[in-house]
């Protein structure tokens, strides 16, 4: 992956360049992004520049053993740590990171904005919790003990630090305080505010940006084939984000099937009809796996910011489309003025909720309940 590869946040890849060039390398980085938006690229360009034998014009060469083993993913000197779980695909009694390490490459080299649902899907453990145990801490206190095999840097790339359990964050905190020469960590996260202090306090954080409607709409079309009116539709919705459209592309089933849940609710609601809006709560726990729960919380939030967005009258900015522009009309004049961000403010809720393993019947429940009473303030 070269910088050049990846579109939008050119000040920081310019920051990055020239923390390599000056040799003024921080021991840990951290990324934050919203999901989707390109921090995974960044940080294997970094390395892939760090570690480059011949770089030129601020980039890296592609073309070194370095360069070609990162492109690979298969870099003897960068280990791989994200959240697992036992899986249907790998049968091993305590999984780690690199007991998917194939799966992982895969996925990276498919789409490296994928989401955290996407991961999940491609590891086989859909409707399981991800975590960062004990036993990922041993594996690189184990690998960050070999000497470097390239003469160059040894980094862990940690993607969502905040799947971390702090067991595993107190076993690595010395060795993210005080690492050996030439060694790097990097953390990749969504939720910087859910990463343990302890981590997060040791880090050099930077902000991974939403990428400009028009760049991501030329991204979307150049970099990965997608159709032109589409792509122009998909940047105005999703919040700048390349894997969120990227995901909204390839799943207009899901999208359907959420869309309807989220008529179903708002129909209730307008009608003051608690039995109805009670009904689609339960649609909504019948969802087939925690994190499509999360995933449909997500969606309605991104359906609150357009009924908000019209009540403004940023009409442009709500990215509707005119095939729905009638619904959502209707639903931002019968909506109370403060509903929407009130109510964003219980699905947010209510994905911390389901992050905690916290019964889905009483999550969906409690949240479309108070939703009812916020309707028409």
């Amino acid at each position: 992956m070269r910088f050049a590869d990846i579109p939008g946040n050119d000040i920081l890849k310019k920051t990055m360049v020239a923390m390599a060039d000056s040799g003024r390398v921080g021991h840990a980085m951290l990324l934050y992004e919203n999901e989707g938006c390109g921090a995974l690229p960044l940080a294997l360009a970094y390395v892939q520049y760090l570690n480059c034998r011949n770089r030129h014009d601020g980039d890296s060469c592609g073309e070194c053993q370095s360069c070609r083993q990162m492109a690979g993913l298969v870099h003897p000197d960068t280990h791989f740590v994200f959240p697992v779980n036992s899986s249907r695909k790998v049968d091993v009694q305590k999984p780690v990171s690199e007991s998917f390490l194939p799966l992982w490459r895969e996925l990276v080299h498919e789409n490296p904005y994928f989401l955290e649902s996407d991961l999940y899907a491609r590891l086989g453990i859909e409707g399981k919790a991800g975590n960062i145990a004990i036993a990922e801490a041993r594996y690189i206190l184990e690998k960050l003990s070999l000497s470097s095999v390239e003469d160059g840097y040894k980094t862990v790339l940690l993607w969502l630090p905040e799947r971390m359990n702090a067991e595993t964050a107190n076993k690595l905190l010395k060795i993210v305080e005080e690492p050996p020469e030439k060694t790097l960590f990097i953390f990749v996260t969504h939720h910087p505010d859910r990463v343990l202090q302890t981590i997060f306090s040791r880090c050099q954080s930077y902000r991974v940006l939403p990428l400009d409607r028009d760049v991501l709409e030329k991204a979307l079309v150049e970099n990965f084939g997608k159709d032109p009116q589409e792509s122009a539709r998909q940047a105005a919705i999703c919040g700048g984000s390349i894997g969120v459209a990227l995901d909204a592309m390839g799943e207009r089933e899901e999208y359907s099937a959420f869309m309807q849940i989220f008529r179903d609710l708002v129909s209730g609601l307008a009608a003051r009809d608690l039995q109805a809006v009670l009904d689609a709560s339960d649609s909504m726990s019948a969802i087939d796996s925690r994190e499509k729960q999360k995933a449909f919380c997500i969606f309605a939030g991104e359906c609150l910011r357009k009924i908000f967005m019209l009540q403004q009258n940023m009409q442009e900015l709500a990215g509707i489309a005119p095939e729905e522009a009638a619904f959502w009309t209707g639903v931002a004049a019968g909506a109370g003025r403060t509903f929407s961000r009130k109510a964003l403010a219980l699905a947010d809720r209510a994905v911390m909720l389901l992050d905690r393993n916290v019964n889905p019947k009483m999550v969906f429940c409690d949240m479309v309940g108070q939703m009812y009473l916020l309707w028409a303030r």
